[in-house]
């Protein structure tokens, strides 16, 4: 995997981002872990969210992406 600095910040993000679009609308909790597990085993670590995500938008949805990534993180024990 290339890396690329992120800015100013000091931080190596991969130059693959990992997209997060259709977690918790097409894509559930499961699914998206298996898709995290995926791309951090190929060395990703650059993940793209956003407000609008799942997308289409709607009330059920909102945040979904970022939930699914929370319960991700929260079980992992190799974080830094």
């Amino acid at each position: 995997m290339k890396y690329t600095e992120l800015g100013t910040t000091g931080w190596k993000v991969s130059r693959v981002c990992l997209g997060t679009m259709t977690w918790g609308s097409q894509n559930d909790e499961k699914q998206g872990h298996a898709q995290l597990d995926y791309a951090l085993e190929r060395g990703i670590n650059f993940i793209d969210t956003a407000e609008m995500y799942s997308s289409p938008p709607r009330a059920e949805t909102y945040g979904a992406t970022e939930t699914i990534i929370g319960t991700w993180l929260k079980n992992r024990s190799d974080r830094d």
